[in-house]
């Protein structure tokens, strides 16, 4: 908009206190958010909520958004002491986390945000939408939409990579990386990587990323597979979704190979090049793609492959949970974007 000024954002707290005396009157807030023993907003926890936009609606004024340090610091303070909250049921907190996030993004959006103020709000939301993902991937729909988590996600991958497009970062290669491991396999998200300047692809991490990529594409499984427990805890969670597809296609590339009657091959040496946990869990990964297990070992028969269709992505103790350590949440974000 030509001669049009955005606004630049003036609310000193992590909510407008004229949002905070509505939504305390309407009974709207969040038991996240209350004083200890009360039904009234505790104003160092009420977080603005997100609002979706509308045909008519009144922009925002300057005192109802939160300047880039404010907003900082309400990122840091959503990652740092809400998602640690063990008393809730993930999910809820999860639910709660994820939509003040969205209200960070669309106070952002509205005052124009760029350059590094804007990048250090993306990649912290990244880091928490990674985890947040690996960390209920076995919730049901009703609790965890799967597919709005996605679009979240991608949202935020394309806004940064534009950030990115208009001045350099330091932690660009990383980030790249998350998001070529995230959309594994999928031409266009190879074919934007394969674009970036040589200095940004010639890093270590997104070297690691293309490798994991080609070995998939190659359908190399023992390098894929050797190439994914060596990924710290982040790009195993943005890999993570890919793992139960790489699996069933190395079981079917394996029931083709090794097709024979009288073939069979150990489950504790099969687990160990899947990086599964354990060769019971093995042994029924095996039985749920319609192969025989017998005596501690499977027997491939092509004809007995059956692709189960839906996939449930569970917990990998090996491959994902032994790479977080002790230490917070918050700590592991900042460490990722620092």
């Amino acid at each position: 908009m030509t001669g049009y000024e955005f606004p630049v954002g003036t609310c000193p707290g992590m909510c407008p206190l004229g949002e905070l005396a509505q939504r305390e009157r309407q009974g709207r807030l969040h038991r996240l958010e209350l004083r200890e023993g009360t039904r009234q907003g505790d104003p160092a926890r009420v977080v603005k909520e997100y609002s979706r936009p509308a045909a008519g609606k009144e922009l925002p004024r300057p005192q109802e958004l939160r300047p880039a340090p404010v907003l900082l610091a309400t990122v840091r303070y959503l990652l740092g002491q809400v998602a640690p909250q063990a008393d809730l049921p993930p999910a809820e907190v999860h639910a709660f986390i994820s939509d003040r996030l969205r209200a960070v993004r669309q106070d952002a959006t509205l005052q124009r945000l760029q350059g590094a103020p804007c990048v250090a709000l993306l990649e912290r939301s990244l880091g928490y939408l990674l985890h947040a993902g690996y960390q209920l991937c076995q919730e049901t729909p009703a609790r965890f939409d799967p597919h709005l988590h996605r679009t979240q996600l991608q949202e935020c991958f394309s806004w940064l990579r534009r950030c990115y497009r208009d001045s350099c970062h330091h932690r660009e290669p990383a980030f790249q990386a998350l998001f070529l491991l995230y959309n594994l396999g999928f031409p266009e998200a190879l074919h934007q990587v394969l674009q970036l300047p040589d200095p940004v692809r010639a890093s270590p991490e997104l070297r690691t990323a293309l490798a994991v990529n080609w070995a998939y594409l190659e359908r190399n499984w023992a390098r894929f597979f050797r190439l994914v427990q060596a990924l710290p805890y982040l790009p195993i969670c943005a890999l993570h979704r890919h793992l139960g597809p790489a699996r069933r296609l190395a079981l079917l590339t394996f029931s083709h190979g090794f097709s024979a009657r009288n073939c069979r091959c150990p489950l504790t040496w099969l687990a160990r090049l899947l990086a599964v946990d354990s060769p019971e869990e093995m042994a029924e990964l095996c039985r749920h793609h319609g192969l025989t297990v017998l005596d501690g070992a499977v027997v491939f028969q092509k004809a007995a492959f059956r692709d189960p269709g839906m996939l449930v992505h569970g917990p990998s103790h090996l491959l994902v949970d032994s790479k977080r350590g002790e230490a917070p949440l918050l700590e592991v974000i900042e460490d990722a974007c620092n």
